[in-house]
């Protein structure tokens, strides 16, 4: 066993003048504590880094509003939305180049989300499922769109299979 130096003295490396970790010590520096120091220098790492607690930044909501239209060969596309920080109001909607068209109303506060749709758009009706209220001005709102002409319908005849016979099933156990 190596003797711990004199309180008084510091002990060197006598190859390049730095402390003598293995004097100091008494073991061998690269198994110091029976951990290799890449182990340790990981553990030191993570008992830092476990240190820091970082807290979640809550923001305050804020006013905002946005808003944009796009107009293209297939027709136009728009969007709006508004906000005091606490309840959110906008609108959506489009319109195609055959004229049919869909526009969005909707408030969101702490009611919830409240939604009317106005549109032209076949098979819709006046209705109000959930939430929701529809206003529709489609032509024939149950019965198609007036500008489709009805094809006849063709309808597959049943397969049957021969030969197939079902076997019973039992359940043992119970």
């Amino acid at each position: 066993m190596v003797e711990p130096p004199h309180p008084n003295k510091p002990v060197e490396n006598p190859a390049n003048g730095s402390p003598d970790l293995d004097a100091i010590f008494g073991k061998k520096a690269d198994s110091l504590f029976g951990v290799s120091p890449g182990i340790a220098v990981i553990a030191a790492l993570a008992v830092a880094a476990s240190a820091f607690v970082i807290e979640p930044v809550h923001h305050a909501p804020q006013p905002y509003k946005f808003g944009y239209s796009v107009n293209d060969k297939h027709g136009e596309q728009h969007r709006q939305e508004a906000s005091d920080g606490h309840a959110v109001q906008g609108s959506y909607g489009f319109t195609d180049a055959r004229g049919i068209h869909r526009q969005v109303n909707y408030v969101a506060d702490k009611a919830g989300f409240r939604a009317q749709v106005k549109t032209n758009e076949p098979g819709t009706a006046n209705q109000d499922p959930a939430a929701v209220h529809i206003i529709s001005d489609a032509p024939y709102a149950h019965g198609g769109y007036a500008g489709v002409i009805a094809a006849p319908a063709i309808v597959a005849a049943p397969i049957g299979y021969s030969g197939v016979v079902a076997a019973p099933v039992a359940y043992a156990g119970y």
